[in-house]
């Protein structure tokens, strides 16, 4: 047998064992669980880290505000010295639609070895722990919830016994590139994490959506949260770490009704959310740079090559090989497609989108070396190789 062949057959070989032992990864059924209401609903703070967010207010903060909950529920906008008067903004818009109180503060620059967010993140905790709530939505800026958003949540996680819940937002597909890209996200970050391994005590999977995180207080407390992540730039899978390595019980599962509004219309702009913090991804480590770009060379454009010069030169088992590693890889992206509501003739076209993460991790390493470092709503830190710091 050829080089390519065996090749070929090992990017089938791969595909058939992320089609049945990758926790089925590919599965679009994991929504909130069975729940049912408590018979007290306990107290909830709201905690939104906003730097730069006037564009999105408008769409997102009134959601919070209008969230139908029979429990008291208080909302912690911490704005994150911006330019673009968002302080000013929640408060007009929260005067004007009314609804759960909301209070704007501002923790002036993060001190050294805090990435920005997290800094903002550990203000509004600040100020929240007056209240003394059992509970804790931290939530971005640019996300939209449904009336009934929190409610569930807390049921969700009082039913279960959670310590922390977490959505997967619905991002937004509306651009060509949206379109090509943002459902691939959402798939390949499955495949690294599988919800079901997620909620599953004793798994040591662990990961959330930093979008819409419920998390009970005395988990936060017991895990040190935020300080203990302060390095975090991927500080959603972080906090999901330190809160089931202290022994919390945690969920992550995709949103019905919780959207992100922000828009990514260029190629450019997702470009940019990708490679901000995919070299952190990888622990800033250049062997697993080279493992990855061979692992998604291997598994995503294997398959198409195969086919096509197996069906060039005339070698039946290349192309076959190679033409069914692609309709496996095809039929998983499925349901993440029909989640998006996104035409299904999108799914052959995975390979091109993978090429497309692959460049963008590697653009992520070369932009470290170059000691650019990581940022987050403009604010670069000048030490990249100092905030990945508990991901490892």
């Amino acid at each position: 047998m050829s080089a390519i062949v065996w090749i070929a057959a090992g990017s089938l070989a791969a595909w058939l064992w992320l089609l049945f032992c990758q926790g089925f990864f590919w599965r679009t059924d994991i929504r909130l669980p069975a729940r049912t209401d408590p018979a007290d609903w306990p107290q909830v703070c709201v905690v939104v880290p906003a730097r730069d967010e006037a564009a999105v207010l408008p769409e997102s903060l009134p959601s919070l505000l209008a969230q139908d909950y029979p429990g008291r529920a208080e909302i912690f906008l911490v704005d994150d010295g911006s330019s673009d008067g968002t302080g000013e903004l929640a408060r007009e818009l929260a005067s004007r639609h009314g609804g759960l109180p909301l209070t704007v503060g501002s923790p002036g620059e993060p001190p050294a070895g805090w990435t920005g967010k997290l800094w903002a993140v550990r203000h509004g905790i600040g100020l929240a722990r007056a209240r003394e709530p059992e509970y804790l939505l931290l939530t971005d800026a640019d996300i939209a919830h449904a009336p009934d958003s929190l409610r569930e949540l807390v049921a969700a996680a009082r039913t279960g016994g959670f310590d922390a819940v977490s959505l997967m937002a619905r991002l937004r597909v509306e651009s060509l590139w949206e379109r090509l890209v943002v459902p691939a996200f959402v798939y390949f970050f499955a495949q690294l994490y599988p919800f079901r391994r997620i909620g599953r005590k004793g798994a040591r999977t662990a990961a959330a959506a930093g979008g819409c995180v419920l998390l009970r207080t005395d988990a936060a407390e017991r895990a040190r949260i935020p300080d203990a992540i302060r390095h975090a730039v991927i500080d959603d899978v972080a906090l999901a770490r330190a809160v089931k390595g202290g022994g919390g019980h945690i969920w992550l599962g995709l949103a019905e009704r919780v959207d992100s509004v922000r828009p990514y219309p260029r190629l450019h702009d997702l470009w940019r959310m990708v490679s901000r913090s995919a070299y952190a991804q990888l622990r800033h480590n250049a062997l697993l740079l080279l493992g990855t770009v061979l692992g998604l060379a291997l598994v995503y454009l294997v398959p198409p090559v195969a086919l096509f010069t197996g069906l060039a030169v005339g070698s039946t088992a290349t192309a076959a090989l190679g033409g069914l590693a692609w309709l496996v890889m095809t039929g998983t992206y499925l349901p993440m497609l029909r989640y998006y509501g996104q035409p299904l003739w999108l799914a052959p076209l995975l390979p091109f989108t993978a090429f497309l993460y692959l460049l963008m991790t590697v653009d992520s390493a070369v932009q470290h070396y170059r000691g650019r470092g990581a940022a987050w709503k403009g604010r670069t830190y000048a030490r990249p190789d100092a905030v990945v710091g508990d991901e490892s």
